[in-house]
Parts: structure tokens; sequence; C-alpha cells
């Protein structure tokens, strides 16, 4: 008896059986790792060094800051106006932050994902000279300004990192390659704490030469990154090169049948018609992708609002009650950034096998919970002895925790949540959500602090519960997903019917992508599989 064809849908299931099969067994290219730890080390290496690179020298550049005012007035700085030039000086960073948020979608369209990353070592150059000559030139504007240059770095190199990131990398290793951004981040913040050491660059005379460092992975990025390809997804999908996105498929993936992954990128395009790049407002007011914003912008408000900035608050003041001696409370210090690094290699090794979703919500979780025990050992630090020492475990799991998913994912989600027209304008709002946040918790965490005192952790504890409670509800898991099928799974929710799996697979059927010069028929090369 002749064996019964196989049905339409299941001819469909099988063939995404086979593609995620074939798929999975890919190996992880040295092009694809490249290209990764260098686009990430001329970006997030950078913004995580300059969450750090003030804290070490801040006694001496306070002094320097007196020293050039009184020169130049004739008296010496007074109390509130030192305390205001400070305060300008770390905020300002957010401010530059936002500034390149707000340009980054712009920028991302003209220069691609690459180009974007390459220019935008112009600025981290132009803030190095601003920073390393300020005072020699004696102005402390020059440091100012330079720190809000510095920041436009970061604005930029947060949207166009994770883009290119999740552009270039197959799906079942899109997790993993994505963390580079987070790892980079936290080894940027860990390489300020140790440069920041008195035996280091942490001394009156050589404080200037910490800001110089940052020359060095802008100009390692420049020299390096220009001899990896640019996001296939871009140069097929924007700029229309079929050659150019073969090539930079077969590099990446180091094969030279990238049939199926363009065949993917067609389907896509299929589907957008010849929708141009969206603008963030087009974006605001698309259904389409409501609940795909939302989630967005919760993910990166929580990411912010979440409380960690706040923990660096405390961890001197906790460490001192511990008894440790203030010369010794730098290197302790390093113990939060070592925790960082570590929680996000860890984070990026198992992101593939336990998923986005799950990551996130014991990340947030475990923040409360940790939160909620600091506060009781802060309210018990004077009654025994060895409670600051629990306070301290509690500060580095609360970091452990923030670096095992919500650290590193929100960006990761940024660029899988929508497909290639919404992205920019995505990353643009998702930016923009960041830095007026990052700024907020600047500006407003002092007052809190003041009224609330050691109960402050329990704003945090209510932000990260809630948070934990949406992204159960409504984020779908989106590990080794194409981005159509991510898009979909938000389909009902958005209330947009979503397109019958046929009628996809009819669509991925009657792309004919360019292989090797000629036009192909997929359905063809889908018998030959």
């Amino acid at each position: 008896m002749a064996d019964k064809p196989p049905e339409k849908g299941e001819e469909i299931g099988n063939h995404k059986m086979r593609v995620s099969a074939k798929t999975s067994g890919q190996p992880i290219t040295a092009c694809l790792l490249g290209a990764a730890f260098f686009g990430s080390l001329g970006s997030s290496f950078i913004y995580g060094y300059n969450l750090s690179v003030v804290n070490a020298p801040a006694l001496y550049i306070k002094a320097f800051y007196n020293t050039t005012w009184t020169e130049r007035y004739g008296q010496p700085l007074a109390v509130e106006t030192s305390t205001l030039l400070w305060s300008v000086t770390v905020s300002v960073f957010s401010i530059g932050g936002l500034l390149g948020a707000l340009s980054v979608s712009i920028i991302l369209r003209v220069l691609g994902r690459k180009g974007t990353l390459l220019v935008n070592n112009g600025f981290a150059l132009l803030a190095t000279l601003l920073l390393t000559l300020g005072e020699r030139a004696k102005s402390f504007e020059m440091l100012i300004i330079g720190r809000l240059v510095i920041g436009v770095n970061a604005g930029i190199a947060l949207s166009a990192l994770p883009m290119y990131l999740g552009e270039i990398t197959p799906r079942h290793v899109r997790g993993s390659i994505g963390q580079f951004n987070s790892i980079l981040i936290c080894l940027g913040v860990f390489t300020g704490q140790v440069l920041g050491l008195p035996e280091l660059l942490g001394q009156e005379t050589t404080w200037i030469y910490m800001f110089a460092f940052l020359a060095l992975p802008a100009m390692l990025q420049l020299c390096v990154l220009p001899f990896f390809p640019e996001s296939p997804r871009y140069l097929l999908i924007e700029r229309r090169d079929e050659a150019g996105a073969e090539k930079a498929f077969q590099r990446f993936l180091g094969k030279k049948d990238v049939s199926q992954e363009l065949e993917e990128v067609h389907a896509e395009a299929q589907t957008q018609g010849n929708q141009q790049t969206a603008s963030m407002l087009q974006l605001l007011r698309s259904p389409a992708v409501r609940w795909q914003l939302i989630t967005i912008i919760i993910s990166m408000a929580c990411y912010q609002l979440c409380g960690l900035n706040a923990i660096w608050y405390y961890t001197n003041g906790i460490l001192q009650e511990a008894g440790f001696a203030e010369n010794l409370l730098p290197y302790i210090t390093l113990s939060t950034g070592g925790i960082e690094t570590l929680a996000a290699i860890i984070s990026g090794l198992v992101i593939e096998r336990i998923g986005r979703k799950p990551l996130l919500i014991f990340g947030f979780s475990a923040m409360a919970v940790f939160f909620s025990l600091l506060t009781v050992f802060l309210n018990l630090q004077d009654t025994v002895s060895w409670m600051p020492y629990l306070s301290y475990i509690c500060i580095l799991a609360v970091i452990a925790s923030f670096c095992s998913g919500p650290g590193g994912i929100p960006f990761i989600l940024t660029g899988e949540l929508f497909e290639q027209s919404y992205r920019p304008a995505a990353f643009m709002i998702a930016g923009i959500v960041n830095w007026l946040s990052n700024f907020a918790v600047g500006l407003l965490f002092p007052f809190i602090q003041e009224k609330l005192q050691s109960f402050t952790f329990l704003v945090f504890v209510v932000v990260c519960v809630l948070g934990s409670i949406y992204l159960y509800v409504v984020l779908p898991e989106t590990k080794n997903k194409t981005f159509m099928d991510i898009s979909q799974s938000f389909a009902k929710i958005n209330k947009i019917p979503a397109p019958p799996i046929e009628h996809e697979m009819e669509q991925v059927l009657s792309c004919k992508p360019f292989i090797n010069g000629k036009v192909q028929d997929v359905a063809k090369m889908e018998s030959s599989f």
C-alpha cells in the first residue's frame, strides 16, 4: 500500500522542523564572534567604563574644579556651586545619552548598522580629547562637555550595537551573541574600577589618564570592525543588495549555501511589501506592534528603575559599617564589578537553554527578594556585629540577579520583537525611555533616600514585582524563533489577525532570491533538502 502524501499543514510543519534542525546544528564562526566582540568593545564597553570612571578620581576632580575657580575668579568655590558642578558633570552623561538615542534612527538609516558603530567612535575620540586636555587647559567646562559628548556616544551605541548583533546572528544563538552587549558593559565597569585603584591611575597626578584610556577601545574598533560585514538583513531589505547580503551571510555563518537564510529574510521583506523604514510617530500609531512597544517601554523602564544604580550609593557605607578600613574599600568594591561580569557571562551561556522570559522574570523576582532582605538587614545594622556582612552579601546578590537577565535581555528583546521596518524607531523609543529613566533615578533618588532612609529599597521591590508580573502575563518566549514568528505571537493581543500558516509558507515559497547571480526557485531548493 502506497504511503499517503502529507497534507499541506503537515508539509509546512515538516519544513519548519527541517529548517530548525538545520539551523541548530550550525557552529558559531570566528567571523561572528569577532564582529560581536569588537562591535561591543568600541560600544558597550565604553558605556560601562564611563559608568565607573568618575568614581575613583571624584575628590581630585572636585579639587581641580576648586583650584581652577580660585585662579579664575580670585575666590574659592562655594560649597553649593561645587556640588552643582559635580552633579552636572555626572548627570550630563545621561543628557548626552538621550541626545544620542534621539538621533540614532536617522544615522542607522543613512549609514547602516556597522557604519553607525564606526562613525560613533568619532564621538568617543572627541570626548577623550576634551576630558584629557581639560586639566591642562584649566577648563572644567571641557570636562563637562566631554561627559556630554561621551554620553552621545553611549546613546548611539546602546541602540546600534544590539541591532547589529541581532541581525547578524542565527536565531539559535541570537541570545548568546546578544549578551556580548551586557558582558562588555560589565567588563567596562570592572575595568574602570581596576584602573581607579591607587596603585594604577587613581592618583592626583594620573587621574586624567583614566579618561585617555577611552581612546584605546575606540581605536581598536575603528581598525578591526571594517573587516567584518555589514548586517545582511540591512543590506537585503533596506539596500536591496542581494549579492552583498549573500556574502555577508556566508562569512557570518561559515557556509556557502545560505539560501535558507535569504529565504527567511525575503519572506519578511515580502510581508512588509514596499513599506519604508517607519518613523517613531508611525511606530507609536501602529496597532500591529502596540503591545511589542508597551513591552519594550516597560522592560527598559524597569531596567533603570529596578534600583541597581541606587545600590552603589550604599555599598561604601555598608562596608565601613562592617569595619573595613577606608583604604581597603576600593579593593573590596572590585567584587561588585567581578560579580557583574561573571553573572553576565553565565547568562550568555545559558540563555539559549533557559530562554529570555524565564531569565528576565527570575532576575527581577530575585532582586525583589534580596532588596527585601537588604531592607531588613539595614534596619538591624546596629544590633548585631555581623549584620553588615549580610547586607553586603545581599548587595552582591542583587547585582548578580540583575546581570542574570534584566541587565542585557531588554536590549535583545528590542531587536527581536520588531520586524525590519520598525526596528530603528523601536530602538530610538527604547533609548529615550532608558535615558529618561536613568536621569529620573539620578534626580529623584537622593530625595527618596532622604525621606525613606533604609526603607528606600522597598520602592524598587514594587518596581521589580510589577515588572515580573507584566512579563509573565504578556511576553512570549522568543528563543530560536524568526522575527516573523515573534511578530505573529503578538497578533492576538494586538487584535490583528495572524496570517494562516499556509499563507505564510506560500509567501516563503514564492520568494526567489538571487543565488550566485541567478534567480532561484525556493520551492525547488526545498525539495533538495
